[in-house]
């Protein structure tokens, strides 16, 4: 997803942060599980019923792997934010929570693509849910940059606002696929691909930057 913060300083958390960590682990690890739920083929079929069974799942399938792949990026990101707090705030908190509510509802859009793939309600609400993700971690960023790096100009500043940066791009990206799903649908979808190339372009002159 993005390569955020490898050069950022780790400080020591405080328990309310440790605390949070350990929450957002968990609410990850179930949120993964859960996802996997919607991939099943019925038992006792014949060869042709489990055939045609195994062909249906490959959407499920195709949708359990989109949604790992992003949720795993989420709690590597997730974590590294916590990780950089010396203390939380009440506003953080919340955040936090908000952006692990939206985690914890992935399964159910997720399972509506993998089924209704064209109907542009289920790819504009799981655009939309992905945007909201991406952008309370944008906001968690922004909201913690001189608390983390009171430093602008230093390097690890500069690398913690690239981050910040490909969150964005993030959040444009999911966000304008959420109209264009009612105009295209699988437009909107390959529309998503646009990622790899934002994040790389970001990242690629991130590390082009002169050092402080």
């Amino acid at each position: 997803m993005t390569e955020p913060a490898a050069e950022t300083r780790t400080h020591r958390n405080a328990p309310d942060v440790a605390r949070l960590i350990a929450l957002s682990d968990a609410m990850y690890a179930i949120a993964m599980t859960l996802l996997v739920i919607n991939v099943a083929v019925p038992a006792h079929l014949d060869d042709a019923a489990f055939h045609k069974a195994l062909s249906d799942a490959l959407p499920n399938l195709g949708a359990f792997a989109l949604s790992f792949t992003l949720i795993a990026g989420f709690w590597r990101d997730h974590r590294r934010i916590l990780t950089a707090l010396p203390t939380e705030t009440a506003v953080v908190t919340r955040l936090i929570l908000l952006g692990l509510g939206l985690v914890a509802l992935l399964p159910f859009p997720t399972g509506l693509l993998a089924e209704y793939a064209s109907q542009p309600e289920a790819v504009a609400l799981y655009a939309g849910v992905m945007a909201a993700i991406h952008a309370v971690h944008a906001t968690l960023l922004v909201l913690t940059q001189h608390q983390v790096h009171p430093s602008p100009a230093s390097s690890a500043a500069v690398t913690r606002r690239r981050f910040t940066a490909q969150l964005v791009s993030s959040v444009l990206i999911f966000g304008l696929s959420v109209p264009l799903a009612f105009v295209n649908t699988e437009g909107a979808m390959w529309f998503w691909l646009t990622l790899i190339p934002a994040h790389y372009v970001l990242g690629h002159y991130r590390h082009r930057l002169p050092p402080k």
